[in-house]
């Protein structure tokens, strides 16, 4: 692919912006990314990658307050201070360990939600689609019942009996 802007050099450097729903996709060469002052990082660690994407860079209060500076994880020797400095965990036990730390953390970067939901396969039955979909609405009947918000209940409630309903008959 050719640089849109001198339309000679092969383009190396593909800039997509998505503003407003628009995606806008720039290609440019080196030269015209240079003159155009876009500077590009050829190496970023994981962690500013991912901290950049979530736009989530913890604070000491978010981390850990004084009491919690102690914690270690028993498998791997991992610290609190490491996490705090690097920004990634040294095991998959870690999660248990340090959880009363990274919930917040994690909340927060999925906008109040504890855990990842994700997408079903535009191939699965539409039986199991709405086996899922009742599962999810008794776990959001769970959550309102425990925030004692019980006009929400009532109507997840009323969802879930409706959509059972219907996959009986």
């Amino acid at each position: 692919m050719q640089c849109q802007i001198c339309n000679k050099n092969e383009a190396t450097i593909h800039l997509t912006e998505i503003s407003s729903g628009t995606r806008t996709e720039m290609h440019l060469c080196e030269n015209c990314a240079a003159e155009q002052n876009i500077t590009v990082k050829s190496h970023i660690p994981i962690n500013e990658l991912l901290s950049g994407l979530l736009s989530v860079q913890p604070t000491d209060e978010e981390i850990a307050g004084p009491t919690l500076e102690h914690l270690t994880c028993p498998n791997c020797g991992f610290t609190l201070a490491q996490f705090r400095k690097e920004g990634v965990l040294g095991c998959p036990y870690d999660y248990e360990v340090f959880e009363s730390v990274l919930q917040p953390l994690i909340e927060k970067a999925h906008d109040g939600k504890k855990s990842h939901c994700g997408k079903i396969p535009a191939s699965t039955p539409i039986d199991a689609k709405k086996q899922m979909e009742i599962m999810s609405l008794r776990r959001q009947l769970d959550d309102a019942v425990r925030s004692e918000d019980y006009e929400l209940a009532a109507v997840l409630r009323d969802k879930i009996n409706q959509n059972e309903k219907q996959q009986t008959n």
